[in-house]
């Protein structure tokens, strides 16, 4: 299952959100703006609803409930969108509007078969999408609360499905974003309604290649950085 994404910096400030439709409809990116790689345990930015505050903000959480044994270990990183409204770990989260919004430009999936982890890059035809998570937060006992989350999953798509491996993120339509967070009102069949496999689609799937490693020559007294 996908356990790192890639975005524009642009992605995790405030803007972002608030204007996300219109942004979509400019006309490519903006060139000085660089990619971040994120994997489990980092600090994701969500773009989430204040409803105290009565306004959209970004949310820093996490990537990664915390273990009930040990908080530092995150366990779990995903949740199933056929049973997030039933299993305890997700449902009051859910139901309680601590649903938010990662947008990303790029995810990363790897087949689920034994041996070697080959991941494998899935650039979606949007410049931007948006994929579904919960999020929490946690008393652990540290001199902070902890803000976790987790990425919504659903069925893998064709494309997909043929590293092979079953699941893949939750990608939101962008008119579903503000009832997503809890903006707009939403039954929970119109949340659960979301939360479908993409078909049809143009993406674009690239298996990521491992760099090569270069053997550390003998040391000599020309070059004695060879002894570091």
């Amino acid at each position: 299952m996908c356990g790192i994404v890639t975005m524009k910096t642009s992605y995790g400030e405030a803007v972002a959100f608030s204007n996300s439709i219109d942004l979509d409809q400019q006309a490519g990116p903006v060139e000085d703006d660089p990619d971040i790689r994120l994997r489990v345990m980092a600090n994701l930015p969500l773009h989430v609803w204040d409803k105290e505050a009565g306004q959209r903000r970004v949310l820093a959480a996490r990537w990664g409930f915390p273990h009930r044994s040990e908080w530092r270990r995150p366990d779990p990183i995903h949740a199933r969108s056929e049973t997030i409204d039933e299993k305890p770990t997700f449902k009051n989260a859910f139901l309680d509007d601590q649903r938010g919004v990662l947008l990303v430009s790029t995810f990363n999936e790897a087949p689920d078969i034994e041996g070697p982890t080959i991941q494998h890059t899935i650039t979606p035809d949007s410049g931007k999408s948006g994929i579904a998570m919960l999020w929490r937060k946690f008393d652990v006992g540290a001199a902070a609360p902890l803000f976790a989350c987790v990425m919504v999953t659903v069925p893998a798509n064709l494309l997909i499905s043929g590293l092979p491996t079953d699941r893949m993120p939750a990608i939101l339509d962008p008119a579903d974003w503000a009832k997503w967070t809890g903006e707009e009102p939403a039954s929970v069949d119109e949340l659960k309604g979301m939360l479908k496999t993409v078909e049809g689609i143009r993406w674009i799937m690239t298996r990521e290649e491992k760099k090569a490693t270069t053997k550390r020559g003998k040391p000599t007294v020309t070059n004695p950085g060879r002894l570091l």
